[in-house]
This record gives structure tokens, C-alpha cells and sequence, in this order.
């Protein structure tokens, strides 16, 4: 089987890009997620992050309202692109797929504070987007078979996580659920498990790039509840992104963690798995 990793899209996917897909014809595509560009980050950076504080509370309802708008229409421009290939695509969602829902820590805390306070902040906008395209299936907290290989899916999110929170702990049953409901096919070498962030403190989660806040600069900042996982449960391979400079390839125990890099920066995997299990990972760009 052939399969094509690829994430973080930012609303690009070239044309080189989807030339290449067709060049490699693989089997089943698998994206982590991020389809949205995220052109209120250097807003979101220098005002919000690190607080409680919402950016439509900084900008205003309606210019907030039009920089959204113009990143679903981008994000599902490359759901587009991805349907129209014909060939079946996994995905889960990233943490800038509006609204960027919290898997890691709890949200009910913020209940009375500006995070709750407008309800359009709040819709499933880019997820009912998604719903219309039948060559594309999300598997974040569900899973999906596909041949011999089921997928079990995550988001994960944006940052490490809190462990003790009841969100942390909800999903990470979730998860471990899934695990248990496949623990022959696992324990076959079959189940893959798929995440929008990386494993917490390997070499593909470590953030250097130079533009990055000075309060995670230099840091692991995978994700905890991803890292729990594969430590626990050990998937014959695991495709994650979120981390665009940590690209790369680790061995977690019995488990290949691959980062693909950036699709709007023409970086993807392909990863081929003989009819006797043996694994070839290759980065590509």
C-alpha cells in the first residue's frame, strides 16, 4: 500500500504540489490538518496569546468576521483541490480549523469570559464545510478502515496540554477506547494512528524557528496526549504536523512518528508498506 502524509496547508495547495499527488498515485492520502491560513497571526501573537483575551475583542466583531470568512473560503479551496484528486482522503482538523475547539484543556472555565461571550466565535463553520466533500472523511476521536489498516484519528492540538484537566483526560479515554477496540488488528502491526500535533518531546516538536514568541521559543510543544498514546499502545506508525520546522522520522519504541513537514511549503511523505508489513518513509518536497 502507498500512502501520501501531508498537513498543514495554510490555504495553499499549488499546482506542483497536486501534479506531484498524481505522479505518486498513492492509495489513500492522510492529511493532519490545518487547512486554514491563519492571517490573523501576527494579530493573534502580539495581543492574545499567553491570555484570555479574544482577538474580535482587539479588532471588532465584523473585521473579525471577514478575516474568518476569508480563511474558510482558502481552507476549503484546498478541500477542493483534495476532492477533486479522486482518491480517498482521511483527515483530522488542526487547531486554526475555526473554531479552533480545545482537546487538551477546559473550556467550560472559560465560561462568562469573552471566549463565550459572542457565539459566532463559537461555530462549527470550516467542519460543516468539510461535510460536502465525499472523497474526504475526518477521523479526529473516530477511526476509519481502510483495506488491512485501521486509522485512529486526533487533534491534539496547539500545545502540549493540561493533564489533569477534564478535557485531557475525556479525550485520552476516547482514544485509548479506540485502541482497545482494535488490540488484535494493533497487535497485528495494523493500526495507525494519526494526530494534527506531534508526540511531546522528540525531535519533531521542537520549535526553532526565528519568528517564534519568545515563550516557546526553543521548546517542546507536541502534545502530551498524542506522546500518552503511543507510549501506551505502540501503532505500527504514527502521521502528525503542526511543528512546520521539526520535519522528520523518530522510532517511539515500535512505533515510526513521521512529521511531513508543510504542504504549502511542498512538503509531504509517502510512506509504502509491503504485502509483508515491511515500512519505506520518505520525505519529499
Amino acid at each position: 500500500m502507498k500512502i501520501l502524509v501531508l498537513g498543514d496547508f495554510h490555504g495553499k495547495l499549488s499546482n506542483v504540489v497536486i501534479t506531484n499527488i498524481r505522479k505518486v498515485s498513492p492509495d489513500i492520502i492522510i492529511s493532519t490538518g490545518d487547512y486554514l491560513p491563519f492571517h490573523y497571526r501576527k494579530l493573534w501573537f502580539e495581543h492574545c496569546f499567553g491570555t484570555d483575551l479574544q482577538l474580535w475583542e482587539v479588532i471588532g466583531k465584523e473585521e473579525y468576521k471577514k478575516i474568518i470568512i476569508k480563511d474558510l473560503d482558502l481552507g476549503e479551496k484546498a478541500l477542493k483541490q483534495l476532492n477533486s484528486l479522486n482518491i480517498p482522503v482521511l483527515t483530522v482538523l488542526g487547531n486554526v480549523d475555526h473554531p479552533s475547539a480545545d482537546d487538551v484543556a477546559d473550556e467550560e472555565k472559560l465560561k462568562g469570559k469573552a471566549y463565550w461571550a459572542w457565539e459566532y466565535s463559537r461555530e462549527s463553520q470550516f467542519e460543516d464545510r468539510l461535510k460536502k466533500y465525499k472523497n474526504i472523511e475526518r477521523i479526529d476521536y473516530s477511526y476509519s478502515l481502510f483495506q488491512d489498516l485501521v486509522f485512529v484519528g486526533a487533534r491534539g492540538h496547539s500545545f502540549p496540554g493540561r493533564v489533569k484537566s477534564k478535557a485531557f483526560r475525556k479525550y485520552k479515554k476516547i482514544l485509548e477506547n479506540l485502541f482497545k477496540k482494535f488490540k488484535k488488528e494493533n497487535k497485528n502491526r495494523k493500526v495507525i494512528f494519526v494526530s494534527h500535533n506531534v508526540p511531546y518531546n522528540t525531535k519533531l516538536d521542537l520549535i526553532t524557528s526565528k519568528s517564534a514568541d519568545k515563550l516557546v521559543a526553543k521548546q517542546h510543544y507536541g502534545s502530551k496526549l498524542v506522546r500518552k498514546i503511543i507510549n501506551r499502545f505502540q501503532p505500527v506508525l504514527n502521521f502528525g504536523g503542526h511543528i512546520h520546522e521539526s520535519r522528520g522520522i523518530q522510532r517511539l519504541g515500535k512505533t515510526i512518528s513521521v512529521n511531513p513537514g508543510a504542504i504549502h511549503e511542498r512538503k509531504y511523505a509517502v510512506v509504502n508498506i509491503s504485502d509483508k508489513g515491511k515500512i519505506n518513509v520518505k520525505l519529499k518536497s
